[in-house]
């Protein structure tokens, strides 16, 4: 994201704006850096030697009353039924509104959905499954068709896990961050049509497992709701309260999720360095498509975070003599926590600024000087924008922290499945890329 302290400024970022951070001081990266590193160390030194995680079989159950207000079908189809309201509400933007970075389709689509379901799925968990709103259209259509929603005309294999929606992930941050003339309605009702088509197309092929495995904004929402205190517990299905990271030690590895963890973090990452002013510099003086170069440089980012993550996990297997071909997956739980300081970093400033011109753009979905919620009028609380010390002190602290509960992630892993006598000593690759993605995130920060 650039990096622009006047709200006014609109470029083609995120496709409306750019962020309003100012840079991260030098001293305050380095020494976030340092507390980093030092840190993760002690966690090695000290940590425990066994296993304190139970994955889906932990957590506190919820009264009763709430599990079964959740699974009631008529609670269901009430989320259902916003989430559907919601969604044709902003098509009306999409289809309809002028041309204008004053749709607000553009901050629905870009930041309200894309961003705003992180903060959702962190305070509600799994909720988007049941918002999203192509399964409830699936779910209409087969329902009036007399059709199981569950089967499709084909069996999706289990070898496709979410290898589709890790795709889609890039697809949806090249449109957001690469793509040419991104804040203009038609590149996004071209984007979008595609995405319905594929998932309206594998729905029919394959039923609602597809969504699971294919849709990008579903597959983000379901990594960060496992950093959510609620969770399933597997024996009973009741809802139970769950330490975070316990919650996300219950992700099942499925073939993609490597690669589904590899694209946020890299496109995340690469989001910061594109707003730097010695990308944007050398990127206009190049002579080449600053759309081939985007392009280039979003998925070299993508890579570098599979090459290196997969890489250290395979060392890790050498050096604790473990099983090296199922690890990258089993330890790919780690990386959540990184991925949320890396979004928090990124992205908190943009969601609260642009999330409250979007509300406010809302009112008036077609430009006419419509005002259907009585907020037309309302003005952009933009103090945050001053408080630069609170700003860099969040950013910094975020991705910090989230190195530090992605130390502890692995680390409980790692005494669950290598040889105690082994297992300090083969987490240290995985530490030292670890420590590699805070630190370089740290220094995006202070660049941009």
């Amino acid at each position: 994201m650039s990096t622009h302290t006047t709200i006014a400024v609109l470029v083609p970022m995120h496709g409306i704006g750019g962020r309003q951070d100012l840079p991260v001081p030098y001293e305050l990266a380095v020494t976030g850096a340092a507390v980093a590193i030092a840190l993760s160390f002690v966690i090695l030194a000290l940590a425990w030697r066994s296993p304190k995680y139970h994955r889906a079989s932990a957590g506190r159950a919820l009264p009763a009353a709430v599990t079964a207000t959740v699974d009631a079908a008529w609670f269901r189809w009430a989320v259902r039924a916003a989430g559907l309201a919601a969604f044709g509400y902003a098509a009306v933007a999409l289809l309809f509104g002028v041309d204008r970075l004053t749709n607000p389709i553009f901050g629905f689509v870009y930041i309200v959905v894309w961003v705003g379901l992180v903060p959702l799925s962190l305070v509600l968990g799994p909720v988007w499954r049941t918002l999203n709103p192509l399964r409830t259209l699936h779910l209409l259509a087969c329902r009036a068709l007399r059709h199981d929603p569950d089967k499709g005309v084909l069996e999706l294999s289990p070898r496709i896990g979410v290898w589709p929606a890790a795709i889609g992930i890039v697809a949806f941050a090249w449109l957001e961050l690469v793509a040419p003339d991104r804040a203009t309605i038609l590149v996004l009702q071209s984007w979008l049509t595609l995405y319905l088509v594929i998932m309206g197309l594998g729905a029919v092929l394959f039923g609602q497992s597809w969504f699971a495995a294919a849709d990008p904004f579903e597959a983000y929402a379901t990594l960060m709701s496992k950093l959510s205190p609620w969770g399933r517990r597997r024996s009973d299905g009741a809802i139970v309260a769950r330490r975070p990271l316990e919650n996300v030690d219950s992700l099942t590895p499925r073939p993609g999720l490597v690669a589904l963890v590899a694209a946020l973090l890299g496109s995340t990452a690469y989001d910061g360095f594109s707003g730097s002013t010695f990308w944007i510099g050398w990127a206009q003086n190049s002579g080449y498509s600053m759309a081939l170069l985007g392009t280039l440089a979003l998925l070299g980012f993508v890579l570098f975070v599979l090459v290196t993550y997969a890489a250290a996990t395979v060392l890790a297997g050498r050096i604790s003599d473990s099983s090296r071909t199922a690890l990258p997956g089993l330890f790919a739980h780690s990386v959540v926590p990184i991925v949320l300081g890396y979004v928090i970093a990124h992205y908190f400033t943009l969601l609260w600024l642009e999330g409250q011109r979007t509300l406010i753009l809302l009112s008036d979905p077609l430009s006419n000087g419509a005002n259907v919620f009585g907020t037309g009028l309302l003005g952009v609380n933009d103090d945050i924008v001053n408080q630069t010390g609170v700003i860099a002190t969040v950013q910094v602290g975020a991705v910090v922290v989230g190195h530090l509960l992605g130390v502890v992630s692995a680390h409980d892993r790692a005494v669950a499945l290598f040889p105690r006598a082994k297992a300090l000593a083969g987490q240290l690759p995985l530490l030292i890329v670890m420590v590699a993605y805070t630190t370089g995130g740290l220094l995006l920060l202070f660049s941009e």
